[in-house]
């Protein structure tokens, strides 16, 4: 049952980079830092755009309109710290 609560947190983990990698990638697309017509950063945003934007859309419904501020990343970011110490302080010392 460890192998099962450390392999939820190693996934929980690396989808947190890709959060991050997300947001790094948005900030340099808006301001013109990397080439939106080259094919590999195309790929890249594509990428991370694909895989982070399920677990986003249903928060930016919830959240109200800041004014072009969107602070879903930093929302789903504390989802995944919560959910992480829920598994390490409260299951799994129940199963040990």
């Amino acid at each position: 049952m460890l192998a099962l609560l450390r392999t939820i947190d190693m996934a929980l983990s690396i989808y947190w980079w890709f959060i991050i990698g997300a947001a790094i990638f948005s900030w340099l697309y808006a301001f013109n830092v990397v080439n939106p017509r080259n094919q590999f950063v195309g790929a890249i945003g594509n990428f991370l755009y694909r895989v982070t934007e399920p677990a986003l859309r249903p928060i930016r419904s919830v959240l109200p309109d800041l004014g072009g501020i969107d602070i879903s990343p930093i929302i789903l970011l504390l989802i995944i710290f919560f959910v992480q110490q829920l598994l390490w302080t409260t299951i799994a010392p129940a199963l040990l």
